[in-house]
């Protein structure tokens, strides 16, 4: 069974860092793609960056120059480094992870991982 555990969220003041970690347990499909979502309050969950098991990563316009996935293949852990925080990225970033078998695809979540971003 295929499991999502995020880590290394917390509070950090405008222009500072996180690391969100992302660690993957389970037997997963070769073709594959890992995703980082947040959610804001009153808000919908959107997409930050996505990874996929080819090599292509996309960002969300807003975070582009700012934020890297990226992911250790050793240790099946996915990374989104986070820099220059602004106080708009303050959500729970979520880990997903999709599995792209013929005729269907598998879908997991993580548990969420609170971001807050202010003075």
């Amino acid at each position: 069974q295929v499991q999502l555990v995020e880590s290394g969220g917390g509070w950090v003041q405008p222009g500072g860092s996180l690391r969100l970690s992302c660690a993957v347990s389970g037997s997963i499909f070769i073709s594959n793609a890992v995703y980082w979502y947040r959610q804001a309050p009153g808000k919908e969950r959107g997409l930050v960056a996505v990874l996929t098991s080819g090599g292509n990563i996309r960002y969300e316009d807003s975070v582009k120059g700012r934020f890297t996935i990226s992911m250790d293949n050793a240790k099946n852990t996915v990374y989104l480094q986070m820099n220059s925080l602004k106080p708009e990225d303050t959500a729970v970033y979520y880990c997903h992870l999709r599995e792209f078998r013929v005729g269907r695809t598998n879908q997991h979540w993580g548990q969420g991982t609170q971001v807050t971003v202010s003075p």
